[in-house]
């Protein structure tokens, strides 16, 4: 189903910051009538408040907890469109002597994170109608890279629910978007030591705009993602989005 940001309520988490922010802007450019800012530090969107005013409102949330975003979604019950965009990167891989902490952590967040935040705002969605449910997933989803072997993992998890979603929240009038980037210029890929290769942030929020207006299950907003793209698409619509129970 098709969902055009205008007009709509939304709500992004992770929206102080990198995707994030891009996000909450190009909700607001494309007529978002309301964005909630869902972070973990309220201070934290200070410029963006002072440049939207009241099209924005700031709320404390933190998705590895989940009394937090129970109490995120009984403050944002107006909301029609969520983007679940908070993550985390640790590097281990396998072999690494924190690998456990650092796996720990990120389903937490990345996975269980999307699953308390689909748990919370589903009714909240399904009550007000012709909305959306957007994940931010990555190419890392799809393909593990040895370094960020956990961050792999928790991503494909992630997918993985992404996809469970899609199939049922579809009946309820919720489209689910799965958002895959490669490299994106945030302080994560500063971390991760992918500045070189790292690309706009507007290629992921503008993408989201368009993905979401062409009812598209997949988005691979970015050059490397095009590639996963040009590779899996195949995969992609003969299982991913296909609906094996007919065939």
């Amino acid at each position: 189903m098709s969902v055009d940001v205008s007009n709509k309520v939304t709500l992004v988490t992770g929206a102080n910051r990198g995707i994030g922010k891009a996000i909450v802007e190009s909700f607001i450019e494309h007529g978002a009538k309301k964005v909630y800012l869902a972070v973990r530090n309220p201070e934290s969107t200070t410029a963006l408040a002072e440049k939207y005013g009241d099209k924005v409102v700031t709320l404390q949330a933190d998705v590895s907890d989940k009394a937090s975003i129970d109490a995120l979604a009984a403050s944002a019950a107006d909301v029609q469109i969520v983007v679940n965009n908070a993550g985390v990167l640790e590097a281990a891989d396998p072999l690494s002597e924190h690998v456990e902490e650092a796996f720990n952590r990120e389903l937490n967040v990345n996975t269980f994170g999307l699953i308390r935040m689909a748990q919370a705002f589903t009714p909240i969605l399904e009550a007000n109608r012709d909305g959306a449910f957007v994940q931010l997933n990555s190419v890392a989803s799809i393909k593990s890279f040895s370094a960020f072997a956990t961050y792999s993992a928790s991503k494909a998890a992630s997918y993985s629910i992404t996809q469970a979603l899609r199939e049922l929240l579809l009946p309820k009038g919720i489209h689910v978007l799965s958002v895959h980037p490669g490299p994106i210029a945030t302080d994560m890929a500063d971390s991760a030591g992918l500045q070189e290769m790292a690309e706009p942030t507007t290629l992921v929020s503008e993408g989201i705009v368009s993905a979401l207006k062409a009812a598209q299950f997949h988005l691979f907003p970015d050059t490397m993602a095009k590639q996963f793209e040009e590779a899996y698409k195949h995969y992609a619509e003969s299982f991913v989005e296909a609906d094996l129970m007919e065939a």
